[in-house]
């Protein structure tokens, strides 16, 4: 890190673009390690999601200098590198965090130790590995990404206490969340959502249907974005989810629901969490270790069940969505909004009433709000702006960037430089 803070802001930008080709050259290739390790996603989905952090997350030109001048000279704004960073990395998306993560890093000047979830170790180590070597070629310092070799708890200890790690950026569950936020370092953090789906009357239904089958599906669900949950206005729910059926979406009725409940969920101190088993995984495997009889190859489940159905309190990260009847929009945002349980993570809403959608952004106060659109156009995939994995809801940044990983320093300067 100390290297890198030698070198020229624009060297730094060609070790940047050295990054983002190694992370395009190797989009397949890190896609399908992830999917053998965890079993997680489809490999088609993780591809894109490689692609994507590669070519949107932002570099350098996120580094936007201040200047002011006065009667009484002149004052600079510079956003610095903090130094050397402590990265968490989750298991649903390690090798297109990893890259977005270093690419923001690395743009402000700093190096950054990860410690990677032990159940996506091998991939996350590998694309930095990747990273390293493209650095190295473009003529910049080696070991600027580095990990534990065999990442557990303990060793996410020694990050977030060691003296050398000046800023901590953690994405994962709220427990994680929770310590390095209580580490007394600088922390940007990404925690949990449960992310609500609007559909009103005045929505497109044939548009409305094609998004939350894409979004929820995409990547099998592990996107902290992706529809969760979904309350529909009644008038127009049995045509929603008719569409969705010919979308790609499988329904299920009755004692098939109790079944899919009972695999993929446990009851745990009177409450229901994932059995990590089926966490990522197509819906078709869910369906058939499940029990139930289906046709087709569907690429999502769907089940139109009561507002408190654990499909919809439960953030479950696969391809399994819950659909709830309401008899109207004021009904739908406050089901959705008490469904979020408080993340202020993300939201959607599908409508064409403008006063409806701009309720529901005020209401749902959420770091992400996406109209009529797939969850993922949020993160600038099929939607305008740049693209982040890490969305750090809990400390405030929101979609992280490179500024995200610097200090302001201001510089004043006294006396004779203006020049009117």
């Amino acid at each position: 890190q100390a290297q890198l803070s030698e070198m020229t802001l624009e060297k730094r930008g060609e070790l940047i673009a050295a990054m983002r080709k190694a992370g395009i050259d190797n989009a397949e290739y890190l896609a399908r390690l992830a999917h053998e390790e965890t079993g997680y996603g489809r490999v088609a989905d993780k591809v894109q999601k490689n692609l994507l952090v590669s070519r949107r997350t932002p570099g350098i030109e996120d580094l936007v200098t201040r200047c002011e001048t006065g009667d009484k000279g002149m004052m600079l704004i510079e956003q610095a590198p903090f130094g050397v960073i402590g990265s968490i990395t989750p298991s649903t998306n390690p090798t297109s965090t990893v890259i977005n993560n270093s690419i923001s890093m690395i743009s402000a000047g700093n190096a950054v130790v990860y410690n990677p979830h032990p159940a996506a170790k091998r991939a996350s180590q590998k694309a930095m590995e990747l990273l390293n070597e493209a650095i190295v070629k473009a003529g910049g310092p080696n070991g600027l990404m580095t990990a534990a070799k065999e990442p557990t708890l303990d060793t996410s200890k020694v990050i977030m206490t060691h003296k050398a790690i000046k800023m901590l950026a953690v994405t994962g569950g709220e427990a994680v969340v929770g310590v390095a936020m209580k580490s007394g370092k600088k922390c940007v953090a990404a925690g949990p959502g449960n992310p609500p789906v609007i559909v009103d009357e005045t929505a497109d239904i044939a548009q409305a249907a094609k998004d939350i089958v894409d979004g929820a599906s995409f990547d099998n669900n592990v996107l902290c974005v992706a529809e969760k949950e979904v309350f529909m206005v009644n008038s127009i729910a049995d045509s929603l989810m008719n569409t969705m059926e010919k979308c790609g979406a499988y329904r299920v009725y009755g004692e098939d629901i109790d079944k899919i409940v009972r695999t993929v969920l446990i009851q745990k101190d009177g409450k229901y969490v994932i059995n990590r088993k089926f966490v990522g995984h197509d819906a078709t495997y869910i369906l058939r270790e499940s029990g139930v009889q289906f046709s087709g190859d569907p690429v999502l489940v769907i089940a139109d069940v009561d507002r408190y159905h654990p499909f919809v309190e439960v953030e479950m990260l696969m391809p399994v969505l819950g659909m709830v009847r309401v008899n109207n929009f004021d009904e739908a945002l406050d089901e959705a909004f008490r469904a979020e349980h408080g993340c202020q993570h993300s939201a959607m809403i599908h409508s064409s009433n403008v006063h409806n959608m701009s309720r529901a952004a005020r209401r749902m106060n959420t770091t992400i709000f996406v109209k009529n659109a797939p969850s993922y156009s949020g993160l600038g995939f099929g939607g305008e702006g740049y693209t982040t994995l890490t969305i750090a809801t809990p400390t405030g940044e929101g979609l992280t960037s490179a500024k995200s990983f610097t200090r302001a320093r201001r510089c004043v300067l006294k006396g004779d430089f203006r020049i009117i």
